[in-house]
């Protein structure tokens, strides 16, 4: 059978500190009971102003988006190489420039 050992005011009194700097410390980080998060919070209205701008702006963005979608797909469409190629000299030239690119004969 197992006693347990007397109590140590000592060791005692620490575990008393340590507990109320414990309750401290909870008490210090929870949040304040008046505390919502945000987006619980009631909205401040916008001024008519600041409301135009904002959709201002958002008109310029999505313009710039549908611009660039716009572009984008006119870049991948295909185009008949006949028609940028017109004669076969055209063709040759486009060649002989098309390896001397992918050469290292530029850098002697």
């Amino acid at each position: 059978m197992t006693t347990t050992p007397p109590a140590d005011p000592r060791i005692e009194a620490v575990a008393a500190r340590l507990k109320e700097a414990a309750q401290k410390r909870a008490e210090a980080y929870a949040p304040p009971t008046d505390w919502q998060p945000i987006w619980k919070r009631p909205r401040k209205p916008k001024s008519i102003k600041a409301k135009k701008e904002e959709l201002a702006k958002q008109r310029k963005r999505l313009k710039a988006a549908g611009v660039r979608r716009f572009y984008g797909a006119q870049a991948r469409r295909p185009r008949p190489r006949q028609n940028r190629i017109g004669s076969a000299a055209a063709r040759r030239d486009s060649r002989a420039l098309s390896r001397m690119r992918h050469s290292n004969a530029w850098l002697g």
